[in-house]
């Protein structure tokens, strides 16, 4: 992970660690490290958090720790959304993680090399280290960012939306300690002229009035640069008038669809150019308030059909200049959301490597109402509309402040903006031309096409003689197979269980 979007829990689990009376080392992996010279040589066991595009690299390390006699357990995103997969290569898998499954198993710390135990908490805890108990972990991670210093907070868990695709959809609401909050802030100013926070809530503001009076409680207007994610629906404006007056530069609001998913936009019941005017009516109030505003859209929604969902994304583009798109392909990680369910049981997810699932290198759900060339040439359309000289021309002028409009530039020309033309652009290549690249996109062949592979390689660099036997490949329908196992015991019944084999 860049250094400035660095997890919070590695941090936490330092503080517990610690607490629990072990000496604790704590490596943010960004992608630029040697990692293999940067990790401690000699360690009884080693947690790894990780998003699931980090899979492969973890698997290794897990292996490369375990050869040396360490115990790895398996925490983060990965872990909640592929326990299945990841219980072969770790010790331990843990789900939803509070301190008391960390001291359990500290306590244990034996190998579990035939298959890890899976280990979670009935919820997420309720509470956790503030950044003054976490700050030497904090200090040593933004060593590694350069320029710009995000210190991360957060002040609740879980989500009241119910986005269908999204992990913390099924995971209750809940406000944190503000009483600790309020002192992470005031600590702040203590080590920084100007501090920037990340706050790492799944949707910020959802008592708004209870997090906006912490902050004018303890510290100065305008004194902290925040940045937040949040939704539509909690942007009115007096709420981001009053954002503004408490240092908020930079907002990153879902709008994910044109069709459905209007909760978090304050759109219920309205659709297609309809909600494109009145969301992009919103933006732009919200642009006279918050020099940096991010909209996220999610593409390939079972609701999308011919090129009407791209075009209005384009006519917002229009109407809202100086907002930056934020685009995702529709993923189901595995286990994370009970609509992945219905995927599984539609035979419509694809086993594409871990590696490539970050919302933007793969796209592991077979589009409902698309050929897989006719989607990515709609991707590429709507991305070079995005990114023409033009339209950053145009995102520049409409952006109020320097740093946001260089900020925009930079997206742009980047591997977000101008290489992912490129990217998609060779993917629809090879649908087009390579009859095994398309057959694997089409479950026709479960045989990785060597365009991935060869990217894997190039990336885990000398961890990849570390990747253990069968870490490619796994099997996408685990989720739907545990739900049908735990159905079956619970009633009686004796499952029948059907091995999914995979070409090697």
């Amino acid at each position: 992970m860049n250094a400035n979007f660095a997890s919070l829990m590695p941090q936490v689990l330092g503080v517990w660690c610690e607490e629990l009376g072990h000496d604790v080392t704590l490596v943010c992996y960004t992608g630029f490290e040697n990692l293999v010279d940067e990790l401690p040589k000699n360690v009884d066991i080693v947690f790894i958090g990780a998003f699931s595009e980090a899979a492969q690299t973890a698997y290794a390390l897990s292996n490369l720790f375990r050869s040396r006699g360490a115990v790895t357990v398996l925490g983060g995103p990965h872990a909640r959304c592929y326990p299945q997969d990841a219980q072969k290569y770790f010790d331990y898998v843990v789900g939803l993680t509070d301190k008391q499954v960390i001291e359990d198993v500290l306590e244990d710390c034996s190998p579990h090399q035939s298959l890890g135990l899976h280990i979670t908490a009935k919820q997420q805890p309720f509470s956790i280290p503030g950044v003054r108990e976490r700050w030497k972990f904090i200090e040593s991670t933004l060593k590694k960012a350069p320029l710009i210093k995000l210190v991360p907070m957060i002040g609740s868990l879980g989500c009241p939306y119910t986005c269908s695709f999204c992990i913390d959809s099924v995971i209750p609401y809940q406000p944190l300690d503000f009483g600790i909050l309020k002192e992470d802030l005031s600590f702040l100013l203590t080590k920084f002229r100007r501090p920037l926070v990340g706050w790492h809530d799944p949707n910020f503001g959802i008592r708004f009035d209870d997090y906006l009076n912490a902050i004018e409680e303890s510290v100065p207007p305008d004194s902290i640069d925040f940045i937040a994610e949040s939704s539509l629906s909690l942007l009115s404006e007096p709420h981001v008038k009053r954002l503004k007056r408490n240092g908020f530069k930079a907002i990153l609001p879902g709008i994910e669809s044109w069709y459905e998913l209007g909760g978090k936009s304050k759109t219920n019941g309205i659709a297609g150019m309809n909600k494109v005017s009145q969301v992009s009516e919103h933006v732009n109030m919200i642009l006279r308030y918050i020099p940096y505003i991010q909209t996220n859209f999610v593409l390939g929604l079972d609701t999308d059909e011919g090129s009407e969902p791209f075009e209005l994304t384009k006519r917002f583009l229009d109407l809202t200049p100086g907002a930056f798109p934020g685009y995702s392909l529709l993923s189901a990680f595995g286990q994370a959301a009970p609509l992945n369910l219905e995927y599984q049981r539609a035979g419509s997810v694809l086993p594409f490597p871990f590696h490539f699932l970050d919302n933007n290198h793969a796209m592991n759900v077979k589009p409902k109402n698309y050929s897989w060339p006719e989607f990515y040439q709609n991707v590429i359309d709507l991305t070079r509309y995005t990114f023409t000289w033009k339209a950053i021309a145009k995102r520049f002028a409409a952006t109020g402040s320097v740093k946001p409009r260089l900020m925009n530039v930079l997206r742009a020309v980047s591997s977000e903006g101008f290489g992912r033309i490129k990217y998609f652009t060779e993917v629809r290549r090879l649908l087009r031309t390579d009859r095994q690249f398309r057959g694997f996109f089409e479950k026709e062949t479960t045989r990785i096409p060597p365009f991935y592979t060869d990217m894997i390689r190039k990336d885990l660099g000398s961890l990849w003689d570390w990747l253990p036997p069968g870490a490619m490949y796994h099997d996408p329908n685990a989720y739907l197979k545990a739900e049908n196992l735990r159905s079956a015991q619970s009633s009686g019944k004796t499952p029948v269980l059907v091995e999914h084999i995979f070409e090697k």
